[in-house]
């Protein structure tokens, strides 16, 4: 992949991510249960980004990117 396309998926990515983070923070004061629900499913997306990265920006292939691309589609 080249560093161009990576480094706009990287930015994209971060954005969506410190979007979700921003959510999760707001959801932390209320203990209704639909918003643990979100809570919870805004944590999943989270964790599944996690798992894209865990070697890393610097070993991002090919197949970690479309995976990628996928998670932003979703969410």
């Amino acid at each position: 992949m080249d560093m161009t396309k990576l480094d706009e998926l990287k930015d994209r990515v971060e954005a969506k991510r410190h979007e979700l983070l921003a959510k999760l923070s707001e959801m932390k004061a209320d203990s209704r249960a639909e918003i643990r629900q979100q809570h919870d499913k805004l944590r999943a997306k989270l964790r599944e980004l996690e798992g894209h990265l865990k070697d890393g920006w610097d070993k991002v292939t090919n197949d970690v990117a479309s995976k990628l691309n996928d998670w932003l589609k979703k969410n």
